[in-house]
């Protein structure tokens, strides 16, 4: 097994509140995360706060598959949102995003750790990091959207 992390931040002038419910609201995340191609609520697990099995498209060169696996929100306050995902094989994607209003802007800087198996690890690491960039931006652009 190999755990590697990376961060992000984005900046966007709009109520932090608006942030925080944009994030802990998975079932948004099929018009933000690149990946994702389909989210369903599933019976809540221990410790969560909401469950979700989403399926996301992935591609290896020419080969193309779909992968689904477990979502869950484990805390959301006014300041940050965590989420942990589990994929097989044995693959955890944990994501901390933490939420402050700067003046008019939100600052929203987000951790995401990642530990999967050695073979699987770079791949992973380096299509989640790819996929987080346009998460970041699409993020940003909706909740450019619903300011007035």
């Amino acid at each position: 097994m190999r755990e590697g992390s990376y961060t992000y931040e984005v900046r966007v002038a709009c109520p932090a509140s608006d942030a925080v419910s944009l994030l802990s609201d998975l079932t948004r995340q099929a018009e933000l995360h690149p990946l994702i191609i389909g989210i369903r609520e599933v019976p809540t697990v221990a410790d969560a706060l909401r469950s979700f099995a989403i399926t996301d498209r992935l591609a290896i060169g020419p080969a193309r598959f779909r992968i689904t696996y477990q979502a869950d929100v484990l805390a959301v306050s006014e300041t940050e949102v965590l989420t942990v995902a589990r994929q097989r094989p044995r693959t955890t994607v944990r994501n901390h995003a933490r939420i402050e209003q700067v003046g008019d802007e939100t600052v929203i800087a987000v951790g995401v750790t990642l530990r999967a198996p050695t073979l699987l690890f770079p791949y992973a690491l380096r299509e989640g990091r790819k996929a987080h960039l346009v998460l970041a931006e699409r993020i940003r652009e909706v909740l450019l959207r619903v300011q007035p």
